[in-house]
């Protein structure tokens, strides 16, 4: 199974976990990373994650993120085919970078887009070439 997990969905872990959901969604995306390293789960990278990730103003959470890139086994630039899907999505009301992530993703053959964004979830109900859900449900979905 091949995944696209946004830069939302990897700052999670560095969020006040105070929180329920924030903890929750932590907790899933641990789990997540632990089938990736296990090679039950195959991960995806794109140019618009290192772009938004390179901005990311906290060293600590850059360099870690940054690390997930080697454990991708697809990595994919801008192509023509992403800059049409992505003006798609923009126009269902998706903001840029969420809709270059989106159209990352479904270049790269992936079955799920993870993200913590509950708009972007919403606003991305009407896709059907990937499921767009966050990391709770997508636990919940793939081990019953």
């Amino acid at each position: 199974m091949r995944i696209y997990l946004d830069n939302c969905c990897f700052n999670r872990p560095f969020d006040d976990q105070k929180q329920l959901r924030i903890k929750l969604e932590t907790e899933a995306k641990l789990d997540i990373q632990e089938r990736i390293f296990q090679k039950e789960i195959e991960l995806t990278w794109s140019y618009i994650l290192d772009f938004e990730n390179e901005a990311n103003p906290f060293d600590h959470r850059r360099i870690a993120i940054r690390g997930w890139k080697n454990h991708a086994s697809v990595d994919t630039d801008e192509t023509k085919e992403i800059v049409e899907w992505a003006e798609r999505f923009h126009q269902m009301e998706i903001k840029s970078k969420d809709s270059l992530h989106l159209a990352c993703a479904i270049s790269m053959r992936c079955e799920y887009f993870l993200t913590t964004d509950d708009d972007l979830i919403k606003r991305a109900t009407g896709i059907k070439e990937i499921k767009v859900t966050d990391p709770i449900s997508f636990i919940k979905e793939e081990t019953g």
